[in-house]
């Protein structure tokens, strides 16, 4: 079992920088935390500013083969899923598992120890299922385990290719179960490792009817969905049932504690008081890169819905810059400056809970033993006050990185292998 002492020169504990901070760590968990102490004989020193693991509350992995292949003309978010359809056409087990596993890497490099894996690419080609039918969310488990990192595999029910029910089609047959039951009967068959859990998601209010709303078995693990991601699916979804995405949801029973909405960004005032109590997830880089709109993250955190942050489209892999961006976002639809303080985006960017994590995303006694230290001496962060690194680091300013007490990053490169090599081979392998 991991164990181990670390040496802090700076740590976030609780919800102020703390120095000089001995850290002990026994079966993987913070067994010691201790402020102005010395660095003992045999600690490992961490420089710097030592955060706890952040948590990737929002992920398509896949995605990342499409960074920087979009941008050729205007376009819009349905023109962009056009090209992300291509991708997922292309995908079978051996090369899902080598993608993942690269982009994974990445996360880990850039601080995240956990990730929540919004996974609906389920079948074969035409939508056979393989031999396995949870072949594909088998390679996603196995990808975090060697990247180093733990998983919450949101295994997506998706059913239809519009608001209305219309059936789904091309490489949509790919994602589909035939109904709620096909899906329930797939993911109980999934089965989760140590570093591993598994939860649900409904893709959204167009791929799932309402009808199968009504049926859908609520999972034991955390529930996620995304929601009035775009303002055609908010029109659509008046047109057919007369409501909101959001009260669609809220009639079935299914928001509140344990469901975490994805996006959020275009509610209404009822909208926003009936998410209170339901978790919300923003991903201001791909909300930006693909020109969705800016959420109201202020007043859903006032209304009491706890906020996370996620990669989402993997346009960028760093938590930093999805923290800064919450704070920024809302400067530019306020015109006000002030909106969330250091603290607040820290507990974002490490809202683990959401995840179904709930021992995870504070250096706290008897927590998972993860922790990320971030340079204090680079360009972007030297002469930075520790408290406001949220600010001005980036994900290229991690050196290390202990998921569950075991360096998974060290010295800024990943223990495991080249990152960069494997997202070069993986990515190639699919988009030659």
């Amino acid at each position: 079992m991991t164990a181990g002492l670390f040496h802090a020169e700076h740590a976030w504990l609780g919800n102020r920088v703390a120095s000089g901070v001995l850290i002990e760590v026994r079966d993987g968990r913070f067994a010691a935390v201790t402020a102005d102490a010395a660095a003992p004989a045999g600690a490992t020193l961490l420089p710097g500013l030592v955060l706890p693991g952040l948590a990737n509350a929002h992920s398509h992995a896949f995605h990342r083969a499409l960074r920087g292949r979009t941008h050729g003309a205007r376009g819009s978010f349905w023109t962009w899923r056009e090209l992300m359809y291509d991708v997922a056409g292309k995908l079978d087990p051996d090369t899902y598992f080598a993608l993942a596993r690269a982009v994974y890497a990445e996360m880990a490099l850039a601080g995240i120890t956990c990730v929540g894996e919004f996974h609906y690419l389920h079948h074969a080609p035409g939508g056979t299922p393989y031999a396995e039918p949870n072949a594909m969310g088998d390679a996603l488990i196995a990808a975090a385990a060697e990247a180093g990192i733990r998983i919450t595999l949101l295994d997506t029910v998706y059913l239809s290719s519009g608001v209305d029910g219309a059936p789904l089609e091309g490489v949509q047959r790919r994602f589909g179960d035939g109904d709620v039951h096909g899906w329930a009967e797939r993911v109980d068959a999934l089965k989760a490792d140590g570093h591993a859990r598994i939860g649900a998601a409904i893709h959204s209010v167009r791929a799932v009817p309402a009808t199968a709303l009504a049926n859908l078995p609520r999972p034991a693990g955390p529930l996620h969905v995304h929601l009035s991601e775009q303002r055609a699916e908010n029109e659509q979804c008046r047109a057919v049932h007369g409501c909101t995405p959001t009260e669609l949801l809220h009639r079935h029973g299914l928001l509140g504690a344990g469901t975490t909405a994805v996006h959020a960004t275009h509610l209404t005032d009822g909208d926003i008081a009936a998410l209170s109590g339901t978790g919300v997830c923003f991903c201001p880089t791909t909300e930006r890169d693909l020109a969705d709109g800016i959420g109201p993250a202020r007043r859903l955190a006032d209304a009491g819905a706890a906020l996370s942050l996620g990669s989402d489209s993997q346009a960028v892999i760093d938590l930093f810059e999805e923290a800064r961006g919450l704070e920024m976002d809302e400067r530019l639809a306020t015109e006000r400056r002030g909106h969330f303080t250091p603290a607040e985006l820290l507990a974002a960017a490490a809202n683990h809970a959401t995840l179904g994590w709930t021992d995870a995303g504070a250096i706290a006694v008897g927590n998972r033993a993860d922790l990320v230290a971030v340079s204090l001496g680079t360009v972007r962060t030297a002469g930075v006050d520790p408290a406001g690194a949220v600010f001005a680091a980036t994900a290229a300013d991690v050196t290390h990185v202990v998921v569950d007490g075991r360096p998974v990053v060290t010295g800024g490169r990943h223990t495991g292998f080249d990152v960069a090599a494997a997202l070069r081979d993986a990515i190639t392998e699919v988009l030659p």
